[in-house]
């Protein structure tokens, strides 16, 4: 049975185009014949290069969701993937490990310092963290340079010597089927990226990689006044750059959850209080809920259902700048009862008499209902 071609990918089925492409160079460096040597790379390589040429076209991918591989069975392509919108130097980027060949940049070489991937972490807040902000620990799990090499990826005490792979010109001639068609190309080699050295041997810890997979606890500062969709940029905190380059960024994502009691509008908030029937009449000094302490409100006599309270800065600090905040609206439900005491129907028949109303002998509500709108 056929893996799912998001795991294969390694991305989740919500991942916009962006992410499943630079998914795929990750892997395609990774499995590409030309730079593993395990028996299972090349086979492991067209799956990747197949998942990518699904995922990678919308109307392709929307069968696929659909009806899994049998939507997509007929438009199988090359073993080595059809490219979709990616450019010729986007192939041979993807192919050797992040260099333009000089196919595609004139004959020049690229093997300055390379910066790393940025990554992508979801984040779940309640309601009231996405309100007053705070610190959050994470785990993060993301590359960073071997301590053991310093992240040349050479065995320490070994020494440097030319490129076995490209005779020390720093490219190779190679034949390769494309979307293009099949034709002979110049590019990076993919053994040295272009410097024309290799090491003797490769550092044990990393693989010769340069870096290592770590786990880390990170300390996320959420600002106040977030909301569902807010992206974070948490400089520095990506995959580790190569040959000396800077690091990538990590980007958080925030989800926010429901609360019960209030009802969020941009910076705004909205609730609701139940009042019974006297307290609209006579008014009365009632006790809200806020996001922080509970507030006395003071709602006049001869209150309707449904009117509405704002309470000014009792909100959402605005993005950016807490000190403004958004408003809360109380809105007032106005509670009839559907069972009255014996003193209570008494009561209210006197009421009746002095208003001088026409009601059903033994129905006050229905008098209730009048007086209440």
């Amino acid at each position: 049975m056929a893996r799912d071609y998001y795991e294969v990918l390694g991305v989740a089925r919500t991942a916009d185009k962006e992410e499943i492409k630079r998914a795929y160079r990750r892997q395609a460096r990774k499995y590409h014949p030309d730079v593993n040597k395990e028996p299972e790379a090349e086979e492991r390589f067209k799956e990747v290069s197949r998942a990518y040429e699904v995922l990678s076209d919308p109307e392709t991918r929307s069968r696929y969701d659909r009806f899994g591989e049998a939507g997509v069975s007929a438009s199988a392509g090359p073993a080595y993937g059809d490219m979709g919108d990616m450019g010729f130097a986007d192939i041979l980027e993807t192919f050797f490990g992040g260099f333009a060949g000089a196919a595609a940049s004139g004959g020049r070489r690229r093997s300055g310092p390379v910066r790393g991937d940025d990554l992508r972490l979801d984040l779940d807040l309640t309601f009231r963290e996405s309100i007053f902000g705070g610190a959050k620990q994470v785990r993060l799990t993301h590359l960073e340079s071997c301590e053991v090499c310093e992240g040349t990826g050479a065995k320490p005490g070994t020494q440097m010597r030319t490129c076995p792979t490209c005779g020390g010109v720093g490219q190779v001639k190679r034949a390769t089927r494309t979307p293009f068609g099949s034709f002979t190309q110049v590019s990076t080699c993919p053994t040295c990226g272009g410097s024309g050295q290799a090491f003797e041997a490769m550092c044990e810890a990393c693989s010769g990689q340069g870096a290592v997979q770590v786990t880390r606890t990170l300390d996320i500062t959420v600002p106040p006044g977030v909301e569902s969709g807010t992206r974070l940029r948490v400089s520095g905190k990506g995959d580790t750059g190569r040959r000396g380059g800077p690091p990538g960024d990590l980007y958080v994502y925030l989800t926010v959850g429901d609360d019960p009691a209030f009802r969020r509008e941009g910076i705004h908030l909205f609730s609701q209080a139940k009042i019974s029937y006297l307290q609209a009449i006579l008014g009365c000094h009632l006790m809200v809920p806020t996001v922080e302490d509970p507030y006395e409100l003071d709602v006049p006599a001869g209150t309707q259902p449904g009117t509405q309270f704002r309470l000014e800065g009792k909100g959402v600090p605005r993005l950016g700048n807490p000190t403004s905040r958004g408003d809360l609206f109380v809105t007032v439900q106005v509670e009839i009862p559907t069972r009255l005491s014996h003193e209570e129907r008494e009561l209210l028949s006197k009421l009746v008499k002095v208003r001088g109303e026409q009601v059903h002998k033994g129905i006050i509500q229905e008098f209730l209902g009048k007086i209440l709108g």
